[in-house]
């Protein structure tokens, strides 16, 4: 499967990798794995900020949650040299969501991130995966996803 070809199928075209805000690096290659550092929820016209279950629902969140993982893309084709086609699969992906007390759908929230891993890459996009609640996110952002690849 031609991963590009795919994602240009989609109409997703990827941005430049998102370049650290601190001083960590935005991945790390040990032997076939790639540790992806956490992709904050930002789209064309800048970060996707809210909380879930006060200001944003549901619907709102997978959109947010679906630009975490188009970001941990473009950071993989980097970690990977600019070939995405070494991507063997999505080992795991661990995602914070900024909600309320009460709001229980963290899940139904990063599928929006899951759901694009499978549309993208098939069974290859299939991955373990936390999803959980945090009281704030760096700059208020909804959603924060960190990943782990296989790559050949």
């Amino acid at each position: 499967m031609d991963i590009e070809a795919k994602l240009k199928d989609l109409g997703i075209q990827l941005p430049s990798a998102p370049a650290p805000a601190a001083n960590y690096v935005p991945y790390v290659v040990v032997d076939d794995m790639v540790y992806i550092s956490g992709q904050i929820s930002a789209g064309p016209e800048g970060l996707i900020t809210g909380k879930l279950g006060a200001d944003m629902d549901v619907a709102a969140g997978q959109k947010a949650a679906r630009q975490c993982a188009i970001a941990l893309l473009a950071q993989l084709k980097a970690a990977c040299g600019g070939d995405l086609n070494r991507l063997k699969r999505v080992v795991k992906l661990g995602a914070f969501v900024n909600s309320t007390d009460s709001f229980t759908d963290q899940p139904q929230v990063v599928n929006g991130a899951s759901d694009l891993m499978v549309e993208v890459l098939g069974d290859a996009g299939r991955h373990a995966r936390a999803a959980v609640s945090a009281p704030s996110l760096p700059l208020g952002v909804a959603v924060e996803i960190d990943g782990v690849f296989q790559i050949s």
